[in-house]
């Protein structure tokens, strides 16, 4: 018997807006409350948190794309089938790819879609033993996942110091699976923010010994317009259009991760039982989401994006996201240690800093600079990853010389604080990075029980007299989640044979 007998909608939020007014006011309470890109920038390496423009977004908003059904019939649906077309169109020419499906829904689907794509590759030459997928231990975590959902056995590769593949490790891993290879995942730039200068030697080594390349498109911010995935040897890519190309992240989706194949890959790209996609191949497999084309009612941001910034927008946009990394990059050198930068001391679209060293010279932990953040009104940058102890930060080519500094001039700031502890002149345990974030009804209490001013706690810029940012809340317990929410992920080393 499924029917229910509890009662539902119980909370009061249910309950409590009977009028638009009122249903207003609260939405807008709880908006702010939220620090967005109206605020200021949001650094998250990895992200690439750049602006979805108005003009990019309203066309969602239109019944002609949001109240079609995904298995509407094709005779009513032409003006999709367009956009289709000359979205995969855009996309193809982009990565170089001949072959593009808009089928997967997310970044991490892309790498399922992909790799699925490479398995039903070699299924149909017979080589049904290759099953076994290099992966670096610097990849994403959802790269390792993908691979075993796709019932792929993972060889992790190690890392050098510098960030880059270890060539010597991987050659020594291909030779020991070579008549098993199926390929191997590599991002690029590096998930450690530099561009990988043997990616072409390692693209030839695993098509050598028989396997395909699948290339993360994660980074493609810092690629469109100027060098292509195809051209440097990949044989599928995933592209994140909720990154790249500009669907917003908001609420955690909906994403979209296409994927751009080679000639040899298309005949697999994925198909659909109720509605056959313009792009399903020859040898079509399953489908890999439950619509033909994934979520397509956000595709028009990105062709509003792509149709308005052209190819040579995109390009500028490429190069502008590499400059502000490395411009931010330049400007922290000397108050923070840049973690990994090529041979010319650059960095790609986004870099690493190291703060590790501070919680031996001042007992300040990454934690403790990110929450200190909040009080100069910024996001955090991707914390601790993917190294421990670290910030990855990724400014995009959205954000002015002004914003970049104004973060910038947070950064240093914070590392002042910090040497102010190092020096004995604040107190190792009572200082503002420990208490942060300071909230309002923290700063404004009648009691003030720290030896640090509050001006020196809420207003430590001289910019936030005029835009400042509140935290709604303040420290909170880190190690009881910790304690009481444990991942049991494990990690890429797990893989290891032997």
């Amino acid at each position: 018997n499924l029917a229910r007998t509890t009662d539902f909608m119980t909370h009061p939020v249910f309950h409590r807006h009977r009028t638009e007014t009122a249903l207003l006011r609260y939405v807008t309470e709880l908006q702010s409350k939220d620090l967005s890109l109206a605020h200021s920038m949001i650094p998250l390496g990895s992200c690439t948190m750049k602006l979805n423009a108005a003009s990019e977004m309203v066309p969602v908003t239109w019944p002609e794309f949001g109240a079609i059904h995904p298995f509407a019939p094709k005779e009513q649906t032409k003006g999709y089938d367009g956009l289709f077309r000359s979205l995969e169109s855009w996309l193809s020419e982009v990565t170089g790819f001949p072959g593009v499906s808009l089928q997967p829904n997310a970044g991490s689907q892309g790498e399922y879609a992909g790799l699925m794509v490479i398995k039903a590759y070699h299924e149909h030459r017979g080589d049904l033993n290759r099953d076994a997928c290099i992966i670096p231990l610097s990849a994403h975590g959802t790269n390792p996942a993908s691979a075993v959902v796709a019932g792929m056995r993972v060889v992790p590769v190690k890392c050098l110091d510098d960030g880059d593949i270890d060539l010597e490790d991987l050659k020594s891993q291909i030779e020991a699976h070579r008549d098993r290879l199926a390929g191997i995942m590599v991002t690029y730039p590096s998930t450690h923010g530099v561009f990988e200068e043997d990616v072409r030697e390692i693209c030839d080594l695993v098509h050598e010994a028989g396997g395909m390349v699948y290339m993360d498109g994660a980074n493609m911010n810092a690629m469109v317009g100027l060098v292509r995935p195809a051209d440097i040897g990949a044989d599928v890519c995933h592209l994140n259009l909720h990154k790249t190309f500009c669907i917003p992240h908001g609420g955690g989706g909906p994403g979209m991760g296409p994927i751009g194949v080679t000639e040899a890959l298309r005949p697999f790209l994925p198909g659909h039982p109720v509605i056959r996609p313009i792009d399903a191949g020859e040898h079509a497999m399953g489908p890999v989401s439950a619509a033909p084309y994934g979520s397509p009612s956000i595709l028009p941001i990105s062709w509003m994006y792509i149709a308005m910034m052209g190819g040579e927008g995109l390009t500028t946009a490429t190069e502008i996201a590499i400059l502000n990394a490395n411009y931010m990059a330049t400007r922290l050198t000397g108050h923070y240690d840049i973690l990994f930068t090529n041979g010319q001391g650059r960095c790609a679209h986004e870099f690493i800093v190291d703060c590790r060293p501070f919680d031996k010279s001042a007992g300040v932990k990454i934690d403790d600079i990110a929450k200190r953040l909040m009080d100069y009104g910024f996001h955090a940058p991707t914390m601790s990853w993917p190294v421990p102890g670290t910030l990855m930060i990724e400014p995009t080519e959205s954000e002015s010389l002004e914003e970049l500094d104004r973060f910038c001039d947070a950064m240093i700031a914070i590392r002042e604080e910090i040497r102010m502890i190092e020096d004995g002149k604040a107190d190792r345990d009572d200082n503002p990075l420990k208490h942060a974030p300071h909230p309002l009804s923290v700063i404004t209490a009648d009691e003030w029980t720290h030896s640090y001013s509050r001006q020196q706690a809420a207003w430590p810029a001289a910019w936030l007299r005029e835009r400042k940012f509140w935290p709604s809340v303040g420290r909170i317990d880190n190690p009881y989640g910790d304690r009481n929410l444990v991942c049991s992920c494990e990690g890429m080393e797990a893989y290891a044979e032997g």
